[in-house]
Protein backbone atom coordinates (compact mmCIF):
# COMPACT_ATOMS: atom_id res chain seq x y z
CA UNK A 1 0.00 0.00 0.00
CA UNK A 2 1.10 3.66 -0.88
CA UNK A 3 -0.19 6.90 1.30
CA UNK A 4 -1.48 9.73 -0.77
CA UNK A 5 -2.19 13.11 0.40
CA UNK A 6 -5.23 15.03 -0.56
CA UNK A 7 -5.49 18.43 -0.63
CA UNK A 8 -9.16 19.79 -0.85
CA UNK A 9 -9.16 23.32 -2.25
CA UNK A 10 -12.49 25.28 -2.57
CA UNK A 11 -13.69 28.49 -3.29
CA UNK A 12 -14.16 30.82 -0.12
CA UNK A 13 -17.48 29.65 1.05
CA UNK A 14 -17.97 32.91 3.38
CA UNK A 15 -18.70 34.77 -0.30
CA UNK A 16 -21.32 31.83 -1.26
CA UNK A 17 -24.84 31.62 0.15
CA UNK A 18 -26.11 27.97 1.05
CA UNK A 19 -29.16 26.96 1.79
CA UNK A 20 -29.44 25.26 5.38
CA UNK A 21 -30.65 22.19 3.81
CA UNK A 22 -27.75 21.79 1.37
CA UNK A 23 -25.50 22.33 3.86
CA UNK A 24 -26.71 19.53 6.16
CA UNK A 25 -26.95 17.62 3.62
CA UNK A 26 -23.16 18.38 2.48
CA UNK A 27 -22.09 17.71 5.61
CA UNK A 28 -24.03 14.21 6.01
CA UNK A 29 -22.54 13.34 2.66
CA UNK A 30 -19.17 13.78 3.92
CA UNK A 31 -19.34 12.20 7.35
CA UNK A 32 -21.24 9.09 5.73
CA UNK A 33 -18.03 8.98 2.66
CA UNK A 34 -15.22 9.35 5.64
CA UNK A 35 -16.87 7.14 7.68
CA UNK A 36 -16.73 4.45 4.79
CA UNK A 37 -12.84 5.53 4.13
CA UNK A 38 -12.34 4.38 8.23
CA UNK A 39 -14.62 1.28 7.90
CA UNK A 40 -11.64 0.17 4.82
CA UNK A 41 -9.44 1.41 6.75
CA UNK A 42 -7.93 3.32 3.87
CA UNK A 43 -7.90 6.91 6.14
CA UNK A 44 -4.95 7.60 7.75
CA UNK A 45 -5.41 11.42 9.00
CA UNK A 46 -6.95 14.23 7.85
CA UNK A 47 -9.00 17.14 9.00
CA UNK A 48 -10.55 20.86 7.82
CA UNK A 49 -8.45 23.85 8.37
CA UNK A 50 -9.01 26.96 10.18
CA UNK A 51 -8.99 30.64 8.26
CA UNK A 52 -6.30 31.33 10.92
CA UNK A 53 -2.57 31.10 9.66
CA UNK A 54 0.36 32.39 8.00
CA UNK A 55 2.21 32.66 4.33
CA UNK A 56 6.01 32.87 4.49
CA UNK A 57 6.97 33.82 0.87
CA UNK A 58 10.46 35.11 1.83
CA UNK A 59 12.05 34.49 5.50
CA UNK A 60 13.88 37.94 5.61
CA UNK A 61 9.96 39.45 5.21
CA UNK A 62 7.40 39.29 8.05
CA UNK A 63 4.70 37.05 7.26
CA UNK A 64 1.45 37.60 5.48
CA UNK A 65 -1.53 37.24 7.77
CA UNK A 66 -4.40 34.07 6.51
CA UNK A 67 -4.28 31.15 4.02
CA UNK A 68 -2.62 31.67 0.69
CA UNK A 69 -5.42 32.25 -2.17
CA UNK A 70 -5.19 31.15 -5.62
CA UNK A 71 -8.29 33.65 -6.73
CA UNK A 72 -10.94 32.85 -4.60
CA UNK A 73 -9.84 29.29 -3.93
CA UNK A 74 -7.90 28.01 -1.07
CA UNK A 75 -6.42 24.47 0.63
CA UNK A 76 -9.46 23.85 2.71
CA UNK A 77 -8.77 20.84 4.07
CA UNK A 78 -6.71 17.54 3.56
CA UNK A 79 -6.69 13.57 4.16
CA UNK A 80 -4.22 10.96 3.75
CA UNK A 81 -5.23 7.96 2.42
CA UNK A 82 -3.75 4.28 2.09
CA UNK A 83 -3.96 3.17 -1.59
CA UNK A 84 -2.46 0.56 -3.86
CA UNK A 85 -1.60 2.93 -6.39
CA UNK A 86 -2.64 6.33 -8.01
CA UNK A 87 -5.02 4.83 -9.99
CA UNK A 88 -7.52 3.38 -7.49
CA UNK A 89 -6.55 6.17 -5.06
CA UNK A 90 -8.04 8.69 -7.76
CA UNK A 91 -10.74 6.40 -8.07
CA UNK A 92 -11.81 6.45 -4.71
CA UNK A 93 -11.51 10.16 -5.00
CA UNK A 94 -14.05 10.72 -7.39
CA UNK A 95 -16.93 9.76 -4.61
CA UNK A 96 -16.02 12.53 -2.55
CA UNK A 97 -18.47 15.30 -1.65
CA UNK A 98 -15.61 18.20 -2.34
CA UNK A 99 -17.55 18.03 -5.83
CA UNK A 100 -20.91 18.81 -4.89
CA UNK A 101 -19.78 22.85 -3.66
CA UNK A 102 -17.47 23.07 -6.34
CA UNK A 103 -14.47 22.18 -5.02
CA UNK A 104 -11.94 20.47 -6.48
CA UNK A 105 -9.22 17.96 -5.10
CA UNK A 106 -5.36 17.68 -6.22
CA UNK A 107 -3.70 14.08 -4.88
CA UNK A 108 0.17 13.08 -4.66
CA UNK A 109 1.65 10.38 -3.49
CA UNK A 110 3.90 10.46 -0.62
CA UNK A 111 8.06 10.22 -1.34
CA UNK A 112 9.65 8.29 1.50
CA UNK A 113 13.49 8.88 1.77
Amino acid sequence: MKTFLILFREPDGRTDEHSEAFTQTHQQHWQTWLQALRASEKLVHGGSLTMDGKVIKDPSLPAEDGPLFHGLEFVGGFLLIREENLETATALLRSCPIFESDGWAEIRELQYS
